[in-house]
C-alpha cells in the first residue's frame, strides 16, 4: 500500500494496514539529529518514512528579504511581507514578529496591490522537481497555503488584527478574503499546468492555551464564509482539506466542520487538545492528525513508559475506523534526541497497525 493510499483510507474513515506517519522537526533539531547518528545523505523524511509532501507557492507581498542585524545568538531581518522578525541562529523556535507593514487602512490597500496572484509566485523547477519525486514515490502530496488570521498576523500585529475585527469588521473581513483568494488562484495556476493534489495543507493558528483567539461568533461573522469558499474549491478538485490551527480551537470545530475541513492538525496536548476526547466527540465528521505530547518524548529511551502510554492509549480510540494520522502536537524541538525520536517511531510503528 502507498502512502497516497494509506492516507486516503484514513481520511474515508477507513482502516488500512498502519497509521500514516507524519511529522516536523525543527532544523535545529536535525542538526543535533546529525551529530548523533542521523545520517547526512538521507533527508529526514525519507530517513523516518514520512508520507505527506507539502508543495506551496510565494503568497508573501514580495517585499526583498534584508538581513539587519546578526550575532551569536539571533537574526534580525526584514521579511517578505514588510515587516521585520527576530530568529534565534539555530532556528530552534517559532520566529518572534517585530514589526509589520499594516497599521493603518491605507497601509492595508498599499500591500493589497502587491497580494496579485501570477506565475512568478510558483518556483516552477523546483516544484517540478519535488512534485515528480513525491509522484514516483507514491507519497501524498498537497498544496500548502497560509490562510485567515494567521496569515493575516504576518501583515498585521495580532493585537491590532485582533483590535480591527472587533472595531472594523468590513476591513478584516477584505484582509480574510483577499488572502484566501489568492491562495485559491495561485493554485488555479498549479492545476492548470498538469499538477495534480491529493490534499491541501493550510495553516491558520487561530487558538492560545485555554481557548480560540476569538470567538465562535467572531470567526463565523469574519472567517467562516471565505473557509468555505476555500475548502470548497479545493474538493471540487478532488483535494481533502487539512487545517493547521495551533492552540485550543476545539470551540470552532463546529464550525470548521460545517465550512467543510476533512482533517485538523496538530492538536496541542498543552493546549488542552484531548486527541482521545476530539475523537470521540467529532470523530465521525472530522479526522485528525497529530496530538502525541512532544514533552512526553525527552528522555524515551532511558525512561520509555511515559510515550509509550502516551502512543498505546491515544493511537487505541483514534485509528479505530481510521480518521487518524500519527504527527506531534506542535513540531519535535531540539531537546528531542536522535535516539529518543527512534523510539518513538518504534512505538508508532507497533501501536500504529491494524
Amino acid at each position: 500500500m502507498t502512502s497516497r493510499e494509506r492516507i486516503k483510507m484514513v481520511l474515508e474513515h477507513r482502516e488500512p494496514d498502519f497509521v500514516p506517519i507524519h511529522d516536523s522537526p525543527w532544523t535545529a533539531t536535525i542538526a543535533r539529529w546529525h551529530k548523533e547518528g542521523l545520517p547526512e545523505e538521507i533527508p529526514v523524511e525519507e530517513y523516518f518514512g514520512y508520507e505527506m509532501v507539502i508543495l506551496g507557492p510565494d503568497l508573501s507581498a514580495r517585499f526583498p528579504y534584508t538581513v539587519l542585524e546578526k550575532n551569536k545568538d539571533y537574526i534580525l531581518a526584514s521579511t517578505p511581507d514588510g515587516g521585520k522578525i527576530k530568529n534565534f541562529r539555530d532556528y530552534s523556535t517559532t520566529p518572534e514578529i517585530v514589526d509589520t507593514y499594516v497599521k493603518t487602512k491605507d497601509d492595508w490597500l498599499s500591500i493589497k496591490k502587491r497580494l496579485q496572484p501570477d506565475f512568478k509566485r510558483i518556483d516552477w523547477v523546483t516544484l517540478a522537481n519535488r512534485y515528480h519525486q513525491a509522484k514516483a514515490e507514491g507519497k501524498f502530496i498537497c498544496f500548502g497555503a497560509g490562510i485567515g488570521y494567521d496569515r493575516c498576523q504576518g501583515l498585521m500585529s495580532s493585537e491590532r488584527l485582533l483590535l480591527l475585527m472587533a472595531d472594523d469588521p468590513k476591513m478584516a473581513r477584505d484582509m480574510f478574503e483577499t488572502v484566501g483568494h489568492l491562495a485559491v488562484e495561485v493554485c488555479k495556476l498549479m492545476l492548470k499546468e498538469g499538477y495534480q493534489f491529493d490534499g491541501a495543507f493550510l495553516y491558520n493558528d487561530m487558538g492560545y492555551r485555554s481557548s480560540s483567539l476569538f470567538s465562535p461568533k467572531m470567526y463565523q461573522d469574519l472567517l467562516f464564509e471565505t473557509d468555505r469558499y476555500i475548502f470548497d474549491f479545493f474538493h471540487k478538485n478532488g483535494m481533502k482539506v487539512f487545517l493547521h490551527s495551533c492552540g485550543n480551537v476545539k470551540p470552532l470545530i463546529p464550525l470548521l466542520i460545517g465550512a467543510g475541513l476533512d482533517c485538523l492538525q496538530p492538536l496541542e496536548v498543552k493546549a488542552g487538545m484531548d486527541l482521545v476526547a476530539l475523537k470521540k466527540e467529532f470523530g465521525r465528521d472530522l479526522s485528525f492528525m497529530g496530538g502525541i505530547d512532544v514533552r512526553k518524548m525527552v528522555d524515551a529511551t532511558t525512561n520509555p513508559t511515559a510515550i509509550e502510554e502516551e502512543i498505546r492509549t491515544k493511537f487505541e480510540v483514534a485509528k479505530k475506523d481510521g480518521g487518524y494520522i500519527y504527527h506531534s502536537d506542535h513540531s519535535i524541538p531540539k531537546n528531542v534526541s536522535f535516539s529518543d525520536y527512534q523510539k518513538v517511531m518504534e512505538l508508532v510503528q507497533r501501536y500504529g497497525k491494524y
